[in-house]
C-alpha cells in the first residue's frame, strides 16, 4: 500500500479533519475492508497495522485472515505468530498483575485504590478485546465512586463499551450522570455534546430516526472533537444529523434546526454536499437533493453505524420529496414525474402505487381510464367550439334552419366537482 493511502486511513488528522481514535478506528477500517471491493486491500492492510499497534490478538487474526482471502500474496496477509505469542504472554501477565494489585487494595480496604484498580483492569480487558469482562470491571467501580467527576468518567467508560457491544438500550442510563451536570459547570457544554452524540448513535441503532436527528443537530460545534472522538468524528455528526433530518423533518424544521442553527452549520461546513442537499430540499428542488445524496450513497454504505439504515433513510427521503413535489398540484402527468424523479429507466408508476397503497400519498392514478380521459377532453373541446360558433351566428343576427339537435349550447351539461385526492394522469 502506498504511503498516501496509508496516511489517509491511519492519520489522526488529515487535511484538517479529525479522525476518530481508540478501538473504533479498527472497527471502521475493518468494516470498509469487508464492504468495499476497491478499498478492500488498502483498508484491511491499515486494519492489520492498527491491530498490531494494540493488544487485541483476535482482531489481528480477523484482519489478517480477511486480507489473506482478498490478497493472499500480500506480506501482511501472513500471521505474525511470534508477535501473537509475545502479545498473548504480555496480556496474560498484565491481567495477572492487575488482578493481584486489585486484590491487595481490597484486602487493605482502600476505597479510591479499589476504584482505580477496577478502572485499570477494565481498560486492560477492553484493550485486549474482552469487552464483557471490561464492562464487569467498570460496573464494579460504582460502589467506590466518591465525586461527580468520577461518576461522569465512569459513565463515559460504560458508554464506550456499550457502543462496541451494540447495547443501544443501556446507553441512555449510562449517560444520566453526564446529563445531570449543572449548566454552571465549565465542563457542562462538552459533556452534554458528548451525551447528545452518544444518544444519537444509540437512537440510530434502534431506528428512532427523528430522535437521533435532534440529538446530532443539538451537539455543539464549539466543543473540541477530542472530547468525543472515541465514538464519532465531527464529520459523522454532520452526516448523521443531515441525513436523519432529511428523512424525518419537514422543510420548516430543516430550515430552523439545521440551516439557521449556527452551531450545526459549523458541522455542515465539513460535509458541504449534505448542506447543499438540505438547501435544495428546503428550496423545493427535490430531484436535485436526491441526485446529490445518490452520488454519496456508496460512501455511506461503508459507515459502521449508517450502513444498515441507508436503504430505509434514502427511501424515506425520496417518499418525502415526492409528496412535497405533488402538494401544489391537483393533477400531474406521470411522464412529468418520471423526468423529475427517475429519468430514463423503470416507470415511477409502481412506486406511486405503493405509496398510495401504504397511505403515504393521498392520490389516485388514472392509468386504466387514460383513453376515456382523452376522449372526454376531445368532446369538451368540440362542445366549446360549437358554443363559440353558435354565439357568433347569433351575434351576426343569422339563423340556422333545421331541427335542433341534442348537444347544442342549451343542452351541454357542465358541472364542477371537487376531490381531496391528487389525480395523476
Amino acid at each position: 500500500m502506498d504511503d498516501r493511502k496509508l496516511a489517509f486511513f491511519t492519520a489522526i488528522e488529515d487535511q484538517g479533519g479529525v479522525i476518530v481514535k481508540g478501538r473504533t478506528r479498527f472497527e471502521r477500517l475493518f468494516h470498509i475492508g469487508r464492504s468495499s471491493v476497491p478499498l478492500c486491500v488498502d483498508a484491511l492492510k491499515a486494519a492489520v497495522q492498527e491491530a498490531k499497534a494494540g493488544s487485541d490478538i483476535l482482531r489481528y487474526q480477523m484482519a489478517v485472515n480477511s486480507l489473506f482471502q482478498a490478497a493472499p500474496n500480500e506480506p501482511e496477509a501472513l500471521l505474525d505468530k511470534a508477535w501473537m505469542e509475545s502479545k498473548e504472554k504480555e496480556n496474560r501477565d498484565t491481567t495477572a498483575h492487575l488482578q493481584a494489585e486489585l486484590q491487595g487494595y481490597k484486602n487493605n480496604l482502600i476505597k479510591e485504590s479499589i476504584r482505580m484498580g477496577n478502572e485499570d483492569l477494565g481498560k486492560h480487558f477492553e484493550a485486549i478485546g474482552d469487552v464483557e469482562a471490561a464492562m464487569d470491571s467498570f460496573w464494579k467501580m460504582r460502589t467506590e465512586v466518591s465525586s461527580t467527576e468520577q461518576l461522569v468518567d465512569l459513565g463515559k467508560l460504560l458508554v464506550r463499551v456499550a457502543i462496541e457491544r451494540r447495547d443501544w438500550k443501556s446507553i441512555g442510563n449510562h449517560l444520566k450522570p453526564l446529563n445531570s451536570v449543572n449548566d454552571s459547570d465549565p465542563k457542562a457544554k462538552a459533556l452534554k455534546t458528548y451525551s447528545k452524540i452518544a444518544n444519537g448513535i444509540a437512537a440510530l441503532g434502534q431506528e428512532r430516526y427523528k430522535e437521533a436527528a435532534f440529538c446530532f443537530v443539538e451537539a455543539s460545534s464549539g466543543v473540541p472533537p477530542e472530547i468525543y472522538n472515541q465514538i464519532a468524528s465531527p464529520n459523522d455528526v454532520a452526516i448523521y444529523g443531515g441525513l436523519l433530518a432529511l428523512a424525518t423533518m419537514d422543510r420548516h424544521e430543516l430550515q430552523a434546526n439545521l440551516l439557521d442553527n449556527d452551531s450545526f452549520r459549523e458541522f455542515l461546513q465539513r460535509e458541504p454536499h449534505i448542506r447543499r442537499a438540505i438547501t435544495q430540499f428546503v428550496n423545493g428542488r427535490y430531484a436535485a437533493c436526491i441526485e446529490i445524496l445518490e452520488s454519496y450513497r456508496p460512501d455511506y454504505l461503508l459507515d459502521i453505524y449508517l450502513q444498515k439504515h441507508v436503504p430505509k433513510l434514502y427511501a424515506d427521503i425520496r417518499t418525502k420529496s415526492i409528496v412535497q413535489y405533488l402538494k401544489p398540484f391537483s393533477c400531474v402527468r406521470l411522464d412529468t414525474m418520471q423526468k423529475a424523479f427517475n429519468g430514463p429507466g423503470p416507470s415511477i408508476e409502481d412506486e406511486l402505487f405503493t405509496m398510495i397503497k401504504d397511505g403515504k400519498l393521498n392520490a389516485r392514478i388514472d392509468a386504466i381510464n387514460k383513453s376515456k380521459a382523452l376522449q372526454t377532453l376531445e368532446n369538451y373541446e368540440k362542445q366549446a367550439l360549437d358554443r363559440i360558433r353558435r354565439m357568433n351566428i347569433m351575434a351576426a343576427d343569422l339563423e340556422v334552419k333545421g331541427s335542433r339537435k341534442p348537444g347544442g349550447m342549451n343542452d351541454i351539461p357542465f358541472s364542477m366537482t371537487t376531490d381531496d385526492t391528487v389525480s395523476l394522469a
